[in-house]
């Protein structure tokens, strides 16, 4: 309930702020809007394939209805208005309780716990943080608005190979185990960039690795410090 009255009341809170004050808005939407797609890469024109009844319907719908809200206000009153959908993000500071599987993978690693991969060949591409940021500000100076546009990186890797990964770079004990896959997780997530790429001459140059390694260095750096 706190995600849909976010993606809702919030929703409507910050645009009538916008409105008054005659600010531009930037919305951080998410690749969630495409639920387990059908259709791969995924391409901003994509619809989706969500279950709305599921357990992931909360944050998939109130994302995309968030993304209604804000485009309604646009066509009718005028709301400066650029939407990001933004795909797996990763780097240093996130938290070990993030819930995503970097944080997860790196936070287990560096204790010899279990890496848990769910069955089903699951695959995701990781933008670093850098990248992101660099992308977001570039969309937020375009001077038109032009749709909403996948910022991400485009490589794929699968759930396993970044669990043999993690515990590869971390000199890890640690041991994956595999579980049953998860209800309504996505299968693959790969973004189309090329609408980013055309209007905003932008696409993620970090190295997967070294991002990897940066993000690995500062867990373990906290990880000493609490020690």
């Amino acid at each position: 309930m706190d995600t849909v009255q976010a993606n809702t009341l919030g929703v409507y809170r910050v645009v009538a702020l916008a409105l008054q004050k005659r600010a531009k808005l930037l919305q951080a939407s998410t690749s969630e809007i495409y639920g387990d797609p059908l259709e791969h890469p995924q391409p901003e024109t994509y619809h989706g394939n969500v279950n709305h009844l599921g357990v992931r319907g909360c944050y998939e719908e109130g994302k995309r209805i968030a993304e209604t809200i804000f485009s309604i206000h646009h066509q009718t009153y005028g709301l400066r208005l650029q939407i990001a959908r933004i795909f797996n993000t990763y780097g240093p500071g996130m938290r070990e309780n993030d819930g995503r599987v970097i944080p997860e993978f790196i936070y287990a690693a560096l204790r010899n716990q279990p890496l848990t991969v769910y069955v089903g060949s699951q695959t995701r591409s990781f933008c670093y943080v850098d990248d992101l940021i660099k992308g977001l500000i570039r969309l937020q100076r375009v001077p038109k608005y032009i749709d909403p546009v996948n910022i991400g990186n485009p490589k794929e890797i699968s759930m396993l190979q970044l669990a043999r990964r993690v515990i590869q770079m971390t000199n890890s004990k640690s041991r994956i185990r595999i579980l049953p896959s998860q209800t309504d997780d996505p299968r693959q997530r790969k973004p189309d960039v090329r609408k980013a790429s055309h209007f905003l001459k932008w696409s993620p140059d970090t190295n997967f690795d070294l991002g990897l390694r940066r993000t690995i260095d500062d867990f373990r750096n906290r990880f000493t410090a609490e020690s």
